[in-house]
């Protein structure tokens, strides 16, 4: 990383607040940190879009986030999006660090002991061949059901902050239980927008006997490692920095509907609500 870059913010990017769980354990372990997280919510969801469309569009989106922002390193906290459009990110920002989240297949592949693990996520990512390539390294013999749930990830972006314990468990019950019904002893949350609801993934495996896996810890190291080898860290003297959330949208009207909603959400993970919106 280029020097005096310090206090250039990394931004945290999913379609909507799948980003949120990852923003929250890096800011835990990074509290002076600059954190922009981006919802955009005006191209929402990804999971049924074409690999080209995903990819143009977020390369398109990218450049204005560059210009406005000027960041120094980016988490794609979105698996969908990783998958798709990565590399075509990387290609049009060779400077820019980008980390991207994918699903954690290897620790899956590697703990089971039936050699079967299950993969749920949006239909783009349970479709990539990303995912069989993964499996074939890391264990050639492991069987991986591979699951799509859009219904879900509605689920998690529309209704997650209003719903109950128990609406939620009963929102993940079925996944878990059909996971555990076709032989996988592991399940692989493929989608960042699952992670918020991560507990209640955990207490319906518990009853089905199977293990869950995330990327969020290895991506959050990921991340901490390019900006301590180049030099890019915030001195810590600099005290505490609150992560602020943009959201993407066509004009100001267009964004002050749900504003609210986004204020309840900023509030429950003790972020901030940029006062503008990303315009696309």
């Amino acid at each position: 990383m280029e020097s005096g870059i310090c206090d250039r913010p990394v931004i945290f990017f999913d379609s909507g607040i799948g980003s949120f769980p990852y923003a929250r354990f890096f800011h835990a372990r990074n509290k002076n940190e600059k954190l922009i997280l981006i919802a955009d919510r005006a191209n929402f969801p990804y999971g049924p879009k074409t690999k080209e469309t995903l990819t143009g569009l977020l390369v398109s989106l990218f450049y204005r986030i560059v210009d406005l922002y000027n960041p120094k390193l980016v988490i794609l906290a979105c698996n969908t999006a990783s998958i798709a459009a990565l590399e075509a990110l990387r290609n049009a920002f060779p400077r820019l660090p980008i980390v991207g989240t994918v699903p954690a297949v290897k620790p899956a592949v590697l703990a089971s002991r039936k050699r079967c693990i299950g993969v749920l996520g949006t239909q783009r990512t349970v479709e990539e061949p990303y995912i069989m390539e993964l499996a074939a390294q890391y264990g050639p013999e492991c069987e991986i059901v591979r699951m799509a749930a859009p219904g879900l990830v509605e689920f998690a972006e529309h209704r997650w902050l209003d719903a109950g314990r128990d609406e939620r468990f009963l929102a993940v019950k079925p996944w878990a239980d059909e996971i555990a019904g076709r032989g996988a002893d592991a399940l692989v949350l493929s989608c960042s927008h699952f992670l918020l609801l991560r507990e209640e993934f955990a207490a319906a495996a518990e009853e089905c006997s199977i293990q869950i896996f995330d990327s969020v810890e290895g991506v959050v190291k990921q991340a901490e490692a390019l900006l301590d080898q180049d030099g890019g860290r915030r001195p810590p003297g600099e005290g505490e920095a609150k992560p602020v959330l943009y959201v993407s949208g066509k004009d100001e009207s267009e964004g002050t509907v749900s504003r609210v909603y986004w204020e309840r959400l900023c509030k429950f993970f003790g972020f901030d609500l940029g006062d503008r919106i990303l315009k696309v």
